[in-house]
């Protein structure tokens, strides 16, 4: 019979003959498999040079959910090595395992426009987790329904590859192809995405490039070559290894490291149906200490791996999302000629938000920062942003989440409530991709701690202020049919009032009645019960929603706003006005009947 032809890929390669092993070695004198396929067995399963480094073998007991690992012979070492294309690890400083080659099924589901976005960051060790159960993926899908109803149509995952022990943020990761155990590994996160999509919501996965580990780190010298201090063929052995996170920045400039990375990236689409991937701190990809001044900081070939990763990913996965965290206001982020990234968070809109929610005096919230954050863009286009005020980063490391900076220890704080709702109506109607963070919608207090369950009581004690997060969402993807203004990049902010701490904004789309949206914002503690603005449109404007009202809260004023009738009166260089009723800390939307 002819030998079956090696299958091209890195790593375990189940198939009709057994698993093929691949893995890159160039420094090794000789490699083999040992595994639970050949009773671990450090000769029985020889690997064959192919050239430039790397080597293959062929087992024919092996099966799927076989464990194994590389043994690496460099002079008299020998190296027990995971696989780095592991797909599954028993832990992190376990066994790889093989994991079958089945795609993600074929469920029809598409990733919603990107101007029609509303995600939802998740950590799945803590979003579900109980006082019997830690969290994993399982349980993080019974509270799918929960999501659903709140109407969020994306989940962006911290990440989610093996990292060392059970508890993590994540952003340390062992190995970058296997989903970790501790949350159910590969199997759970496929039944994941399943529920998600069957839900109507699209899961992004965050990733991290920046650097690996630094702990239980098998690709450290991996094959036993490194230069000084340095951690061998897949880091930088210089200078440039050092990042805030340890001395651990992958080589970008070498071709098998960048091949690593890129296949990593395209695997989570590939094999789970991912929709869309939220790259950690591409600053210290592209930089090694983030000193953009000094030329001789940059990384150009870490740039241009995002540049292949995300010109790759568009051309093969249409429609699907990346989203770069590198908050230095930088266009060419989401630049095709730059790093090519659909979208990225926008710290021009989260710090001045936070700033005129927080302070403590009125007088201390400035209405221009405000404007400017609500208009700022990338490119000319409002959807090369995610925006927000609360995000894993904003909610820990010395800040906590905006109803404890307010009234610490106290959600149900007047204040506390009030500002933190008139956050989140700014969130869902400016022009951007919004964002929350999970718990935001029951006013989750305190700090994001990956060991802190979500309070999930909380969101019955404050099953009001859910509702407002669902019909501001609601509103936000013109549901109704009144507000398609809210997903166009229309945005003209009309008065900016530094004296009474009040903002008014025009959102459209085409415009026109069911398109044109006027929000009104006020930042202060008194209430403006008549007070002008300028309207785009004459005729009837009706009040679509009012973030003071006592169905949000027993403890909000209730005051009476109303629809209006814009006349013919200019007002904010426009030629129709009409005079409003806005409470203290409170935001109005208005748009007129199609």
């Amino acid at each position: 019979m002819p030998r079956p032809r090696a299958p091209a890929g890195m790593g375990a390669l189940p198939g009709r003959a057994g698993v093929a092993f691949r893995v890159w070695a160039p420094h090794a004198d000789a490699v083999h498999v040992a595994g639970s396929f050949n009773d671990w067995s450090e000769t029985a399963t020889p690997m064959a040079p192919e050239g430039g480094g790397v080597w293959f073998a062929r087992a024919r007991r092996a099966r799927p959910g076989d464990e194994y690992r590389f043994l690496i012979r460099n002079g008299d070492a020998v190296l027990a090595r995971i696989d780095p294309y592991a797909r599954a690890v028993t832990s992190s400083v376990g066994n790889g395992i093989v994991v079958a080659d089945d795609p993600p099924p074929d469920d029809g589901f598409a990733c919603p426009p990107w101007n029609r976005l509303v995600i939802y960051e998740m950590h799945i060790g803590t979003f579900a987790r109980t006082a019997e159960e830690a969290g994993d993926f399982g349980n993080a899908t019974a509270r799918l329904g929960h999501l659903r109803r709140l109407g969020v149509n994306a989940v962006q995952i911290m990440p989610a590859a093996e990292f060392a022990g059970d508890v993590s943020w994540g952003y340390n990761p062992a190995h970058i192809f296997a989903v970790e155990s501790s949350y159910g590994g590969p199997e759970g996160l496929r039944a994941f995405v399943a529920a998600a999509h069957a839900a109507g919501i699209a899961v992004i996965l965050d990733v991290v490039y920046n650097h690996f580990g630094p702990s239980d780190l098998d690709l450290w010298r991996f094959d036993g070559w490194h230069e000084g201090e340095g951690g061998g063929i897949y880091f930088y052995n210089d200078w440039r290894a050092e990042t805030p996170w340890g001395a651990t920045r992958p080589d970008y400039g070498r071709g098998e490291v960048r091949q690593f990375i890129r296949d990593n990236a395209l695997h989570w689409l590939e094999r789970y149906g991912i929709d869309g991937l939220r790259f950690d701190m591409t600053l210290f990809i592209r930089t090694v200490k983030g000193d953009e001044g000094d030329p001789g900081d940059a990384l150009e070939e870490g740039m241009s791996l995002m540049r292949w990763i995300n010109g790759e990913i568009a051309a093969r996965f249409p429609g699907r999302i990346t989203i770069a965290e590198d908050l230095r206001d930088s266009a060419a982020i989401t630049d095709p000629g730059g790093a090519g990234f659909g979208t990225q968070w926008c710290p021009q809109f989260v710090h001045p938000i936070r700033a005129a929610l927080i302070a403590p005096d009125d007088a201390d919230r400035s209405m221009a920062s405000v404007a400017m954050a609500l208009t700022h863009h990338y490119n000319g286009d409002p959807f090369q942003r995610v925006i927000y005020t609360e995000s894993h980063d904003e909610v820990a490391n010395g800040r906590a989440r905006i109803p404890h900076e307010i009234a610490p220890g106290d959600p149900s704080h007047w204040a506390a409530q009030k500002r933190a709702t008139l956050g989140a109506a700014l969130v869902m109607t400016a022009p951007g991709i919004p964002m929350m963070f999970q718990g935001q919608e029951f006013l989750q207090g305190e700090w994001f701690q990956d060991t802190v369950p979500m309070d999930w009581d909380q969101s019955r004690e404050f099953r009001g202020i859910v509702r407002l997060w669902r019909d501001l969402i609601r509103l936000r993807l013109d549901r109704d049919g009144l507000t398609a203004g809210l997903s166009g990049r229309g945005v003209r902010v009309h008065r900016i009032d530094e004296e009474r701490k009040l903002v008014a904004f025009h959102r459209w789309d085409a415009g026109g009645p069911g398109d044109d949206v006027v929000v009104v914002a006020n930042f202060a503690h008194e209430p403006r019960e008549v007070y002008r603005i300028g309207f785009p449109r004459p005729g009837r404007w009706r009040l679509r929603l009012n973030t003071d009202w006592t169905g949000y809260s027993d403890d909000f004023t209730g005051l009476d706003s109303l629809d209006v009738e814009a006349v013919a009166a200019e007002s904010d260089g426009m030629a129709w006005s009409a005079e409003v009723a806005v409470a203290p800390y409170a935001a109005l939307a208005f748009s007129q009947d199609p």
